[in-house]
């Protein structure tokens, strides 16, 4: 029998600040992304309802809340347009006056330092809601083999680039597609190569699932699909293989970061792609993660700065070094 005394853990965990000095995960600001929905128009503040605390913001009103964050140190926002017009193609994601380049140069005059990241998809764009071109527009013989309201994979990467070059033109630092399209990387990397856009970086939602907590982001961008859902393009919840391979494709595609959507449900997610890839890796705590802890805690049922900062120490420890968050302002200010 040993003659060493007892190893007693809890001695560790006696003062809060012998707990913050023996801390394994730590979480800041710098691990934060802001995600904002812009529409058009001036002074505009439009609540979300499904998400309290949440809005619509005009580019003048993103601007001056891209201040605060930034004041706040956090280091990115994510930007989610909702156009003033939605066709069969999604035309207004690639007008250089469409929302999103317009809040792009609202944000980057106000804030420079700001990195501003572009969602790259066309669901809020499209008058179907779907990520892209569908065969329903398109020859007949489309329809008859793949089913009316497929989503036509080359053609919509053909409007992925030519919007990707008009938003990094508009100076977005970031162009994060999301559509889970085959080849979007590689197509979008040679856009922004041609365009001169060298230095743009592209973050790849790699591992993006089909999702029940997308849920209230319908109703925050305004892009529930009209017919379907968009299970032919995203991810199979019960498929860890494939994200494996998807995050793997796009790392070879020239993908600069990864990001693996939602976060909560797939903490195994991350920490595989994180153990298997060397690149910087995001992970998307949804609109759903947030709005079920935001409605439990109006019902008194939980306390909600104590469970967000938990989800997003679990998100930090499954090894995301970004995490898109709907709590990122509140969050800083909890941590301080």
């Amino acid at each position: 029998m040993s003659s060493y005394p007892t190893a007693r853990p809890r001695r560790l965990r006696r003062l809060p600040a012998l707990r913050r000095m023996v801390r394994e995960t730590t979480l800041s600001a710098d691990n934060l992304i802001a995600p904002l929905f812009i529409r058009h128009g001036r002074e505009v503040v439009r609540p979300i309802g499904s998400m309290p605390g949440h809005s619509q913001l005009s580019p003048d009103m993103a601007a001056r809340e891209a201040e605060q964050l930034a004041e706040l140190g956090i280091p990115a926002v994510l930007l989610f347009g909702i156009p003033a017009h939605k066709d069969a193609i999604g035309s207004e994601n690639f007008d250089p006056q469409g929302i999103v380049p317009l809040a792009i140069q609202a944000i980057k005059r106000a804030v420079p330092e700001l990195v501003v990241i572009s969602d790259m998809c066309f669901c809020e764009y499209t008058d179907h809601g779907h990520c892209g071109v569908l065969n329903s527009r398109h020859a007949d013989n489309y329809v008859e083999q793949l089913g009316e309201g497929y989503l036509l994979n080359d053609e919509t990467l053909d409007l992925l680039a030519k919007a990707s070059v008009v938003h990094a033109q508009a100076g977005a630092d970031i162009i994060a597609p999301s559509g889970m399209i085959d080849g979007m990387i590689a197509t979008i990397r040679h856009a922004l190569d041609d365009a001169g856009q060298q230095h743009t970086v592209v973050m790849s939602y790699a591992a993006k699932y089909s999702s029940g907590f997308y849920g209230p982001f319908r109703d925050a961008a305004e892009s529930p699909p009209s017919f379907g859902d968009r299970s032919q393009y995203q991810m199979d919840p019960a498929n860890t293989r494939e994200a494996l391979k998807e995050v793997a494709l796009d790392v070879d595609e020239g993908a600069d970061m990864l990001m693996v959507k939602p976060a909560l449900a797939y903490l195994d997610i991350i920490q595989q792609v994180k153990a298997r890839f060397d690149l910087p890796l995001a992970a998307y705590q949804v609109s759903g993660e947030y709005s079920m802890v935001k409605a439990a805690a109006a019902n008194g049922w939980l306390d909600e700065r104590r469970v967000a900062l938990e989800t997003l120490y679990s998100i930090r420890r499954a090894g995301a070094d970004m995490i898109i968050s709907y709590w990122a302002k509140d969050a800083v200010k909890w941590l301080k």
